[in-house]
């Protein structure tokens, strides 16, 4: 096995911490830019909207109930998932600041 001295050992965790935050900043940042383009997202929009004009012409309110209710747990899934990519972000920022801290001990 080979030794290591105390500054190979951080600047090893340094890099580490920087390869983690650089990954979390790109999952983040896919996250959010990928967020509206789902396709799944615009097939459910556009069956919704076919059930709320089915609704309205049979005037069946049921069913006019329950697409807005889909309607918005798709508003909600779409703030969740921006939610979660910010907060891979702002996690990757926090890492950034984590291995320069550990790079600039080692100086």
């Amino acid at each position: 096995m080979f030794e290591l001295s105390a500054n190979d050992y951080v600047l090893t965790l340094a890099g580490v911490v920087l390869f983690l935050g650089v990954i979390a900043f790109f999952v983040g940042l896919f996250t959010l830019a990928f967020k509206i383009t789902s396709g799944d997202y615009a097939k459910i929009s556009n069956h919704s909207a076919k059930l709320m004009a089915k609704g309205l012409t049979d005037d069946v309110s049921d069913l006019m109930g329950n697409a807005s209710s889909l309607l918005e747990s798709l508003t909600q899934m779409s703030k969740t998932r921006a939610g979660v990519g910010m907060f891979l972000i702002i996690v990757a920022f926090v890492l950034f600041i984590v291995a320069y801290y550990l790079i600039t001990r080692i100086m």
